[in-house]
């Protein structure tokens, strides 16, 4: 049996390739365009947002830091490119003041708006967009990756490029190209979500109950344990419940996923991918039901949406020159060729109540090394898939870190670019150098 496809192979060419639209992907993409590079970004979906949107995770998180005192001034310790996205989101209204967040804050935005401010600034920066596109295979001369293969509606496209971005969040591109990845703890990946929203819900009736804090009270995980194996099936008790932008709106962080068999579920894996969605489609309904019944001003409510996928926590990393480590962490560690910076705790989704560890009144450096794989030539990675430890990466992969990897990559893309360098003798300190003249405030 021969594998047929009759349809034209199309080619395209450019400086600079970025596989991924999510957060990490669009920094990259409008920074290295923005300093005159031709780039393509490639998406898997109709639109752009990764996590955040299609997962629905539905906060730009990492931006504050956290405190013990609750009554410190607000403190935005992350800058750069974030801050351009942020101000096109609030240009159109999509984009809430700051909400708390246990020890600390974040802002919920509107996943719609969150696409269209995508577009805008892509489309500003004269990025080459190409959706409903699937990567295939890496385009590689020896240890150097040219580019990819894609799949589209049209048939194949190769695309050909000076420099790759891998920003697919589950460093497929380099999976494809031979480089070095491993997965979680011993394999062991943390467990997709599938986050939910709420309409109709009486929102000061439920803040009155439970307070402003978005991770819910102690009274709330009584109740759902309460509730467990009497009439509901609820596997998780700690809950994080958010307002949005929208009047009677709820955003709901609620599920915990694993397999039939109690395993973690990992979404590289396509048995346990599809299994994920059927599973966390279910228990959107069965908190949404328990929702209604027992919570606060969520009587009349009902379930308006849902991630258009699980949202994935950590699936593939790519063995990188550098990793960051749980100590790096905890201790607010710093780098000479630190590229980002994060206020943002580890959190651990394993068990019925997931655990948070805080790191208060500072902030942890993520090294460049940690998006230049060990090996090969021709790429760079940003965004989940860097090369972290375990428990590094359940602090480093939110939404306001993957703008500044991207900002940095998109950077150190251009110099590849320009100069012709290996991505091997691009040194850190000199992107640190030029995020700081672009915004991002690393020294300050």
């Amino acid at each position: 049996m021969a594998e047929i496809d009759l349809r034209p192979v199309e080619r395209l060419d450019a400086d600079v390739l970025v596989a991924g639209g999510g957060a990490a992907g669009i920094a990259a993409a409008i920074t290295a365009a923005r300093a005159g590079c031709s780039v393509i970004l490639v998406e898997r979906y109709g639109f752009c947002g990764g996590g955040a949107v299609a997962g629905l995770s539905g906060t730009v998180c990492g931006l504050y830091e956290a405190s013990d005192d609750e009554g410190r001034e607000l403190r935005k310790v992350v800058h750069g490119f974030v801050d351009d996205f942020i101000a096109e989101m609030e240009a159109r209204e999509g984009l809430t003041p700051p909400v708390r967040y246990g020890k600390t804050w974040t802002r919920v935005h509107d996943p719609l708006v969150w696409r269209e401010a995508a577009d805008a600034l892509l489309a500003e920066a004269n990025v080459r967009v190409i959706y409903h596109a699937e990567i295939l295979a890496a385009l590689c001369e020896g240890s150097r990756v040219e580019g990819a293969v894609l799949s589209t509606v049209t048939g194949r496209l190769e695309i050909r490029a000076k420099l790759c971005v891998d920003a697919t969040g589950d460093g497929a591109l380099s999976a494809m190209a031979g480089l070095q990845t491993y997965m979680g703890d011993g394999g062991a990946v943390q467990n997709p979500t599938m986050i939910f929203r709420m309409l109709n819900v009486d929102v000061s009736r439920f803040a009155a109950a439970y307070g402003s804090d978005t991770i819910m009270p102690v009274e709330v995980s009584d109740i759902i344990a309460d509730a467990d194996g009497n009439g509901y099936t609820l596997p998780r008790r700690k809950i994080w419940i958010f307002t949005t932008t929208r009047p009677g709106e709820l955003m709901c962080n609620c599920t915990r996923i694993v397999g039939a068999d109690g395993r973690e579920l990992n979404a590289t894996f396509w048995r346990d991918f599809s299994e994920a969605e059927i599973e966390g489609r279910r228990q959107a309904r069965e908190y949404a039901r328990f929702f209604r019944d027992r919570l606060a001003g969520c009587e009349a409510a009902v379930v308006n949406d849902t991630g258009v996928q699980v949202g994935v926590r950590q699936t593939r990393q790519v063995k990188g020159r550098s990793m960051l480590m749980n100590t790096d962490v905890l201790t607010g560690a710093k780098f000479a060729d630190g590229i980002a910076r994060s206020p943002w705790p580890i959190e651990l989704h394993s068990g019925a109540r997931p655990r948070v560890e805080w790191l208060l009144e500072d902030v942890y450096e993520v090294p460049f090394g940690c998006f230049v794989p060990e090996t090969g030539e021709g790429l760079l990675t940003a965004g989940r898939c860097l090369s972290a430890e375990h428990e590094a990466v359940a602090s480093a992969r939110v939404t306001a870190q993957c703008f500044s990897y991207g900002h940095a990559i998109g950077h150190a893309a251009v110099m590849a670019v320009r100069e012709g360098l290996s991505v091997h003798s691009i040194e850190g300190r000199d992107i640190r150098a030029l995020l700081n003249k672009d915004g991002a405030g690393l020294d300050g």
